[in-house]
């Protein structure tokens, strides 16, 4: 027995039937009516959508050599578990991400070699003083923050990120409406008349950033873009003396389907921003195909501030190459406290002179 095609109305999404009167289909629910052909046409075009094809060529990784693996150390904080790599002149340190001491654990091992590197650009004095400024007007900042000793604390480390390159061809449908309202002396009209909208076309992404490590929030490091991938050099181990360096613990395939997330979005938006001159825009289907898609480790260079505040740790980063700065910074209650009791007693004499002001009115 063959199956009955049951049509759903592209304006409401209600069942549609074929009404013999006026000999076009029509939805009962918001009553628009269609001609057999728009449909015909319409159906087609559902029937030619594709899926997401957004999978990646992973590569092998770079081998490190037995001379490069000589001049680097690994060490372990065994409060976070962090693991950095630093050059062989580095005798003891503290982790960067929680501040606590970290133990040697010999040569480094069992992680592939980087691509590329952003050498830093910004010294640890530039960042000292840039942090200071930042500090500058935030009365409800603790002291420790403040204090000079607290900001030699921070240390320089290269944080591990995987870059996504890859073109892409993209397809976008959407629904659209544009209306029209009028009155007369008996009614008011509204008329709204409905639009499939398609677009299509290719865009190209290169170098999307993903970062590599489960101890550096996700938020932070993207908040702390852009980076300027167009200073990339090709990585040495001399860039590291005198800093520190993660050690990545998600993997380039563990982390696509944060790049799948940034390029999906970034590529509907760049689409949804072509359609112009409608009331309403609303995606209906959409799907992106990648071409030539790979997958690059680089290190970027970042300024971490890592203490604690009330048994709380608070990580404050610097974009190394761009001295961009982000963090969670803490609250020191008793100032909040003061300020919100003189902020209540602000609120409260306003409110008490407009109702004296209409009172006498």
């Amino acid at each position: 027995m063959a199956a009955i095609q049951e049509y759903k109305c592209p304006c409401c999404g209600g069942a549609i039937a074929f009404d013999s009167t006026l000999q076009k289909m029509k939805c009962p629910y918001c009553d628009t009516e269609f001609e057999m052909e728009t449909l015909a046409s319409y159906d087609s075009e559902l029937s030619n959508d594709q899926a997401d094809d957004m999978s990646w060529q992973m590569g092998s990784g770079n081998d490190w050599q037995a001379d490069e693996l000589g001049s680097l150390n690994a060490y372990v904080c065994q409060s976070c578990g962090g693991e950095i790599t630093c050059d062989e002149n580095t005798a003891a340190t503290s982790c960067p991400f929680c501040g606590n001491p970290v133990v040697l654990m010999g040569q480094l091992s069992g992680a592939l070699k980087p691509d590329y590197v952003i050498p830093f650009k910004i010294d640890k004095n530039t960042a000292k003083a840039a942090l200071q400024k930042h500090y500058e007007g935030k009365r409800l900042l603790p002291k420790v923050f403040k204090d000079q000793n607290h900001i030699d604390e921070v240390k320089g480390v290269y944080v591990p990120f995987w870059l996504f390159d890859t073109g892409a061809n993209v397809n976008m449908r959407y629904k659209a409406t544009k209306v029209r309202r009028w009155s007369d002396n008996n009614y008011d009209y509204t008329e709204t008349m409905y639009y499939a909208v398609s677009r299509g076309g290719s865009i190209k992404f290169e170098s999307v950033p993903v970062d590599g490590s489960v101890k550096m929030p996700d938020d932070l490091m993207e908040s702390i873009e852009p980076f300027d991938c167009s200073a990339v050099v090709n990585f040495q181990t001399a860039y590291l003396a005198g800093y520190l360096a993660d050690k990545y613990d998600v993997s380039s395939e563990k982390s696509v389907e944060r790049a799948n997330d940034r390029i999906r979005k970034s590529a509907e938006a760049a689409f949804y921003e072509t359609v112009k001159g409608y009331s309403t825009i609303t995606k209906e289907t959409g799907s992106i195909q990648l071409q030539n898609a790979k997958v690059s480790y680089a290190l970027f260079p970042v300024w971490l501030l890592s203490t604690t505040w009330n048994g709380e740790n608070y990580l404050f980063a610097m974009n190394g190459q761009t001295g961009k700065m982000v963090g969670n910074l803490p609250l020191d209650k008793a100032a909040y406290k003061k300020w919100l009791f003189g902020l209540t007693g602000i609120i409260g004499i306003i409110f008490y002179a407009i109702y004296c002001l209409l009172w006498l009115l």
